[in-house]
């Protein structure tokens, strides 16, 4: 199908042809054109089939493709993967705007989901699907983006180097005797981002800006562009702990149950800010063609057996309060979860880049 717009010049022969257009003169002629054109638009944009959907993916393939897959075998809906890094992503759907091929958007952020909905990037959902299965905490308010499963940022730690008592909060790990015992994202990861935006709303700037330092200097060179290699640097006791989201320690503990790796789940003691969680997500973009398709796949993602597939695949929570996680996981109901609103992430991300920038994370 053509990028261009109906009523252009390439257009307007096929116009005719179609349209049995003949020339009427004046006021006739323009209402004749009018509605030729209204007719033709209606059709393009909302009318066309619904065989397959383009989702714009900012989470890897592997963790939602085998999802995607078997909605695809349900329905008969290709689905047409196109997997970038988030900020590329919301950039992409920007510059295209109505000519955009996009019909969904996925991604690991919440803050990005959000600052989708705020550029007006994505369509509100009044869907009681959605109401029903999904927390009013995990999705927008208008529902232009839904939570599909929860990850909390933890620490890591080698069993033989590290005892449980040692690490109370995320914070201890920017104390002196963590020197050269921390391995840490680089300064472009999303999830230390998000991490480092909940602890300055709950800490301050302040008490963030010397964390940074903090780690910065514990983690030396062990600083790693994959969650993955921290995981495999803790477990090897390369390093004795690391920040990581959850579930790359209990992906790496079903391949290799052996290994001297756990979780700690950090900040849970009284007054404490609890642990820093965020949701991967979807929305149906503001221009899609394909909207009954696209309510589809989302309704298929938010439903217990969607919910479940998350928990089984990817060792994530499912969002659905009648879903379980992984029984490998900690109970969620065992710990708390950091007070900050999710949307809140959005707003709150520029000032915490320019802080990490400063602090000169790399």
């Amino acid at each position: 199908m053509s990028n261009r717009m109906p009523g252009s010049d390439g257009e307007r022969p096929v116009i005719r042809e179609r349209c049995g257009y003949r020339s009427p003169d004046g006021p006739v002629r323009l209402l004749t054109m009018l509605a030729v054109f209204g007719a033709i638009l209606v059709t393009t944009a909302y009318s066309e089939p619904a065989d397959r959907l383009v989702v714009y993916s900012g989470r890897a393939e592997r963790l939602i493709k085998p999802v995607l897959d078997v909605f695809q075998a349900k329905t008969g809906i290709h689905i047409d993967l196109l997997s970038s890094g988030t900020t590329e992503l919301v950039n992409r759907l920007q510059a295209e705007g109505v000519r955009t091929p996009a019909d969904l958007f996925l991604t690991n952020d919440a803050g990005s989901l959000e600052r989708a909905r705020e550029l007006g990037l994505l369509r509100p959902l009044p869907m009681r699907e959605i109401e029903r299965a999904v927390p009013a905490q995990f999705r927008a308010p208008d529902n232009s983006w839904v939570g599909l499963s929860g990850r909390f940022w933890i620490v890591a730690y080698n069993t033989t180097l590290v005892k449980p008592e040692e690490v109370k909060s995320i914070l201890d790990l920017a104390d002196p005797r963590w020197k050269d015992k921390v391995a840490i994202p680089n300064a472009g990861s999303e999830y230390l981002q998000a991490g480092v935006s909940v602890i300055k709303a709950v800490h301050g700037e302040e008490r963030t800006r010397q964390f940074l330092q903090g780690l910065k200097t514990n983690a030396g060179t062990q600083v790693y562009g994959k969650s993955s290699q921290i995981v495999e640097a803790v477990a090897k006791g390369q390093v004795a702990v690391g920040l990581v989201n959850h579930y790359y320690i209990y992906r790496h503990l079903a391949t290799q149950p052996q290994a001297p790796i756990a979780a700690l789940m950090p900040d849970q003691s009284e007054g404490a800010m609890g642990a820093i969680m965020n949701v991967a997500g979807i929305g149906v973009v503001r221009h899609t063609r394909h909207l009954d398709s696209a309510k589809l796949l989302v309704e298929f993602l938010v439903s217990q057996a969607g919910q479940k597939m998350f928990a089984d695949l990817d060792k994530e929570y499912p969002l659905h309060p009648e879903v379980k996680a992984d029984p490998a996981l900690p109970e969620r109901r065992s710990f708390r979860a950091a007070m900050v609103p999710l949307a809140r992430l959005a707003e709150l991300r520029e000032p915490t880049m320019a802080l990490i920038e400063q602090v000169g994370l790399r």
